[in-house]
């Protein structure tokens, strides 16, 4: 209970998660029927930059601060453009003060039709959330275990919709958690769409989560990583990476337009990295 975003608000992993999140949310505009977005760690919704918790470690600087500075090709600013747009629109004056978080950039994309859950677990950081969303009646903030969620608040009434998985990973254990939470949402509503993130470190075993995730025997489920140095670096955040079940047909392709945008801007030395990849190939014992 003791990770506050606010220190990482906007970093390298941010831009990774937010942006795939911004196509995942358009994506499901494309067809009038409402939808839910459920955030089971949604933290406190807005981060101010400016604040001295953020300007302690800078992070942001070299991740939406290079992001937004950079100059992406056509094709790739259309496609980032729901996760930038959202960012300029909180910063009217120009520059990057106000970074939204998961709950705030899902809920500035939505519709009048859609709804979001947003979940979370600290008390204080909840307080927080719930005063950012007071008046909206499309938002139900909810102070839970974000794990619980993923048993008592799926399906969803509307029946379409997305499940965003980003647990701090401060405590040991919490890939085999995730992988347990998806299991047992998937009893409850095969049919939607989860995103699980996850954190590249050189002891990560992200090897094994994605064994036991291919375990499940699910028929479409996409990867993507991005590290911005040396993945076997031995200290500090080195990438991350996110694994959607029943993702977008249109987003494999997406993605492989948005990395290299987000490797121009962001990497920092020559043994950074993206990829996209199916996570089937792991059940045909082609690891990748």
């Amino acid at each position: 209970m003791n990770y506050r975003h606010i220190y990482h608000a906007g970093n390298f992993a941010d831009v990774l998660k937010h942006a795939v999140l911004a196509r995942l949310v358009t994506y499901l505009k494309g067809k009038d029927k409402a939808f839910r977005v459920i955030d089971t760690h949604a933290g406190i919704g807005v981060y101010d930059l400016s604040s001295p918790q953020a300007q302690r470690t800078g992070e942001w600087l070299s991740g939406i601060g290079a992001l937004m500075d950079s100059t992406p090709t056509p094709e790739a600013a259309a496609l980032l453009s729901p996760y930038m747009d959202c960012i300029r629109d909180l910063n009217p004056d120009g520059g990057v003060t106000l970074y939204p978080g998961s709950p705030k950039l899902a809920r500035m994309l939505m519709r009048k039709q859609d709804r979001l859950s947003a979940i979370e677990l600290h008390p204080d950081d909840s307080r927080v959330l719930q005063a950012a969303f007071d008046g909206d009646y499309q938002t139900r903030v909810i102070h839970l275990d974000g794990w619980l969620a993923l048993g008592a608040h799926v399906p969803p009434k509307e029946k379409r919709g997305l499940v965003l998985v980003d647990p701090p990973f401060e405590q040991p254990g919490e890939f085999d958690r995730m992988v347990d939470g998806l299991a047992r949402a998937l009893r409850r509503w095969r049919g939607g769409t989860y995103c699980l993130w996850y954190p590249i470190k050189s002891d990560s075993p992200d090897k094994t989560f994605h064994q036991r995730i291919c375990a499940l025997d699910l028929p479409d489920v996409l990867a993507v990583e991005h590290w911005v140095r040396e993945r076997t670096a031995p200290t500090g955040l080195s990438g991350s990476g996110m694994v959607i079940i029943n993702p977008p047909y249109t987003l494999a392709d997406e993605l492989t337009v948005m990395l290299p945008a987000l490797e121009q801007a962001l990497n920092r030395d020559d043994r950074a990295g993206s990829r996209v990849w199916n996570l089937a190939s792991y059940r045909a014992g082609r690891q990748q």
